[in-house]
């Protein structure tokens, strides 16, 4: 597996987003302005790109955030996910941050949990899908 980080959003990770969250989910507003300020991640099984995820940091928040973490069907329940969020959070390590959130949704929230993030009060409608904020502790 070879993992790319980049300062914009490339063509892969696009296509992974729309086939996952588009096409899969039905979502409608899957680009907005943070995919122009975010770093992305993007795997690959050798050319072929199998998920993704972004990067940023919430000046609000006062963290940093992991977003659109997506996995295509056939590598999924292969570790993938796992695999992306650690680069994910080895990435915001090398830049500073001790913990970062990520807006999860709902029914994977099993999933992040055993990655050690812990939910952060109630779920929430996001396009009509469930989601919970949660953070983890990176030090």
């Amino acid at each position: 597996m070879i993992i790319k980080e980049y300062n914009y959003l490339p063509e892969e990770a696009k296509k992974i987003r729309v086939e996952v969250f588009v096409k899969e989910q039905g979502f409608v507003e899957e680009f907005d302005e943070i995919d122009g300020i975010a770093k992305h991640i993007v795997m690959y099984d050798g050319e072929q790109p199998i998920s993704t995820c972004r990067i940023y940091f919430n000046s609000k928040k006062e963290s940093f955030v992991i977003g659109r973490v997506a996995v295509v069907k056939e590598w999924r329940g292969k570790n993938i996910g796992a695999k992306i969020l650690n680069a994910a959070e080895d990435s915001i390590t090398r830049e500073g941050g001790k913990s970062v959130m990520l807006s999860g949704q709902a029914r994977v929230a099993e999933f992040y949990e055993k990655q050690g993030y812990e939910k952060q009060g109630e779920a929430y409608l996001e396009e009509d899908c469930l989601h919970i904020l949660m953070k983890k502790n990176l030090v």
